[in-house]
């Protein structure tokens, strides 16, 4: 991983510096509040760090998908008291992004005080990366800090514009996440195992095809088992199957053997007739023995101890996506008994492990370890593209 500078490379004493601070403040919202304060939490220690260290903070978000125009119910003012409710700081409203209504207020505010500016993308500059439109945010700031790795991988005037017009660093939740990430795929200590799950290969294609050349074993739950399953002759019934990716499976798994990383399928499942809640015709069965009218939804318990086996031997772990339908009980079995080896591993100082995605966030709490293994990246797409193998143009910035 190229370096970056951190907030350690500022000069300690900030009093009065701008501080232009790209954040991920898009929070869940019900009835004008704020039903996760996740991500708010992630940035409140660089948004303290620079307030404390007497800069002006002037954060710069975006707000759902209002594609270049104004929309009241996307105003960046709905959040400022639930970012309040998290910094423990009064937090100035700003309507604007740029001109003079920012350096008015900027005047105003006093070293060490926050303002939040408005929805970056109720400007079509925003998204289309607009140097123009990026040189005038610039103008009211001294340097540029971007601790938002969720948005990161798109290239818009404040992830990566601002990045080649102010001199710029990484805030604190930007530098953990990059470290993590190293960590798991960038330079870990092997063995290193991945655990990729979900419904369909076809969404992560391209994740796959780069994990084969990065890690020694490879764990295939979800759905994604059952093309793969079928891709070795295996009979899935009625299972979710794309079975026109068969062909495409095999050049993977080809791949993966001739890179040395072992590609490991259930051998035992748990089906069901129909997918509901604990059904009268669940069973437990070998992949070899499902029926035509069944459908596999978990990874059976034999494999998942042999999977735990599997995770005993390696040093890094990198997971995204569950081993079966997990949001149904009983179908978030494996899971959660994977999720708990990996977990007392980690505890125990054995593995470092790395997960992110939002089924993979809420299976981890759901299992009830999401603060027991070593990271769990909530950035969605940006984690996902960093799986991929692809460059990130707000990360990249960071180390132009």
């Amino acid at each position: 991983m190229a370096a970056f500078k951190t907030l350690d490379d500022l000069p300690r004493d900030l009093t009065g510096q701008r501080a232009l601070v790209r954040v991920d403040l898009n929070l869940p919202m019900a009835e004008g509040r704020a039903t996760d304060l996740t991500r708010a939490e992630a940035v409140a220690p660089t948004i303290r760090e620079l307030s404390e260290r007497g800069a002006k903070v002037l954060l710069l978000a975006h707000y759902g998908r209002p594609k270049g125009e104004r929309h009241s119910t996307m105003s960046m003012s709905e959040i400022v008291g639930a970012l309040e409710s998290v910094i423990d700081v009064e937090v100035m409203f700003v309507p604007e992004v740029a001109g003079p209504v920012v350096e008015q207020s900027v005047g105003i505010l006093a070293p060490g005080d926050v303002a939040l500016l408005e929805n970056t993308r109720f400007w079509p500059g925003e998204e289309a990366n607009d140097a123009d439109f990026a040189r005038a945010i610039a103008a009211n700031g001294d340097f540029y800090v971007n601790d938002a790795f969720s948005a990161s991988h798109r290239a818009h005037a404040t992830t990566e514009g601002l990045a080649h017009l102010l001199p710029a660093y990484a805030g604190r939740a930007m530098e953990k996440e990059l470290k993590a990430l190293d960590t798991a795929l960038g330079n870990p200590q092997p063995p290193v195992a991945a655990v990729v799950g979900g419904a369909k290969v076809s969404t992560k294609l391209a994740v796959l095809e780069h994990l084969v050349e990065k890690v020694q074993h490879l764990i295939i739950g979800g759905g994604m088992a059952n093309t793969f399953l079928a891709a070795n002759g295996v009979d899935v019934g009625k299972s979710l199957c794309e079975h026109d990716l068969v062909d495409t499976v095999n050049r993977i798994v080809e791949a993966a053997d001739a890179a040395g990383c072992t590609v490991h399928l259930p051998y035992d499942v748990v089906v069901a007739k129909e997918f509901a809640s604990n059904p009268p015709s669940l069973r437990t069965c070998n992949v070899h023995e499902v029926a035509a009218d069944e459908m596999i939804l978990d990874v059976g318990p034999q494999a998942v101890e042999a999977l735990g086996d599997v995770l005993k031997t390696c040093a890094t772990l990198v997971w995204n996506g569950p081993l079966g339908a997990f949001e149904t009980p009983p179908f978030d079995e494996a899971t959660v008994a994977l999720a708990r080896t990996a977990a007392a591993l980690t505890q125990s100082g054995a593995l470092v492990s790395v997960a992110g995605g939002g089924d993979t966030v809420a299976a981890l709490a759901h299992a009830g370890v999401a603060d027991q293994v070593t990271y769990v990246s909530t950035a969605g797409g940006a984690f996902l593209e960093w799986m991929e193998g692809k460059e990130l143009p707000g990360v990249a910035a960071l180390s132009a």
